[in-house]
C-alpha cells in the first residue's frame, strides 16, 4: 500500500504515518517543518512541500508518480489553526491564510492524486476536517469555514470519483491533545477572559465521553478508512471526538 500524507511530519499526520507503516505500508510525508521532517523514520519518503502552493504540489506529485506509479491512500491533512478572535477583529489576510492551507491544501492534494487513482481504478482519499466543520466554533470563524468547506469538497469527490473506484471520506477530530491545541487554548483563553484550564475543561465537558482525543485515535480511523474493510464506505463524515454535544458549552 502506497500512502501519501500531507503535513505528516508531526502531530496527527505523524501518527497516521506510524499507523500505516505498522500495517506494512509505504509512507511518504510532506511538511513545511524542516526540523520535523528530519526526524521522520528513514524508511519513509519525506519532502518539504507547501500544501497550499499549486506549483510545489504539482512538481511533488510528478515525483510521486515517477517513483511510485500511483497512490493507494491520500491523507490530505495539512492545516493551521488560524486566528482566535471575534469575527470583527479578524484581518482578511489571516482569514485567507487559514482557508488557503486548510481548504485549498486539501483541494490541491485531491486535484493531483485523482488522475493517478482514476487511472488505476482504485484509491482512498481521507480528508482531515474537524468538529468545527460540523458545529461551528465561536472565535474560530476562518477555521470553521475552512473545515466546513473540506466536508463539501469530500462529498463532491466521493460522487465524482466513485465511478472510478475511488472513495473519499472526512475525519472530524475533536480536541486533540498536543502542542497545537495548547496554542489554541492560550489564545482562546485570552479572547474569552478565561483560564487555560477552564477552556480545556470546557472542550472535554462538551463531549459525552468527557474527554479529549489523541492523534493516535485519529490515525486509527484513517487506517481503517484506507483499508479494504472500508471498501463500501465513501462520502462519510466521521467524527473522532468523544461525541461532541456542544463544541463550546461555556459561550
Amino acid at each position: 500500500m502506497r500512502v501519501l500524507i500531507t503535513a505528516g511530519a508531526s502531530g496527527i499526520g505523524r501518527a497516521m504515518g506510524e499507523a500505516f507503516a505498522a500495517q506494512g505500508a509505504q509512507v511518504w510525508v510532506t511538511d513545511v517543518d524542516e526540523a520535523a521532517l528530519a526526524q521522520v523514520p528513514e524508511s519513509w519518503g519525506a519532502a518539504d512541500v507547501d500544501a497550499a502552493s499549486e506549483p510545489a504540489m504539482a512538481a511533488f506529485f510528478e515525483e510521486v508518480e515517477a517513483r511510485w506509479g500511483g497512490i493507494d491512500v491520500l491523507c490530505a491533512n495539512a492545516g493551521i489553526a488560524g486566528p482566535t478572535a471575534a469575527v470583527e477583529d479578524i484581518a482578511l489576510a489571516d482569514w485567507r491564510a487559514c482557508l488557503s492551507v486548510n481548504l485549498e491544501g486539501a483541494f490541491l492534494a485531491a486535484k493531483f492524486a485523482a488522475p493517478m487513482m482514476k487511472r488505476q481504478g482504485s484509491g482512498a482519499i481521507v480528508l482531515t476536517s474537524s468538529t468545527a466543520g460540523q458545529h461551528g466554533m465561536p472565535f474560530r470563524a476562518p477555521y470553521a469555514a475552512a473545515k466546513w468547506g473540506v466536508i463539501g469538497l469530500m462529498k463532491t469527490l466521493a460522487m465524482e470519483l466513485g465511478p472510478h473506484g475511488v472513495r473519499a471520506n472526512a475525519i472530524c477530530p475533536g480536541a486533540v491533545e498536543g502542542p497545537r491545541m495548547e496554542g489554541v487554548l492560550a489564545r482562546e483563553a485570552a479572547a474569552k477572559g478565561m483560564s487555560r484550564d477552564d477552556v480545556y475543561a470546557g472542550y472535554a465537558g462538551g463531549t459525552s465521553l468527557r474527554s479529549w482525543v489523541t492523534a493516535e485515535d485519529v490515525a486509527d480511523m484513517a487506517v481503517f478508512l484506507g483499508s479494504e474493510k472500508a471498501r463500501r464506505i465513501s462520502g462519510q463524515v466521521i467524527a473522532v471526538d468523544g461525541h461532541t454535544e456542544n463544541p463550546d458549552p461555556k459561550v
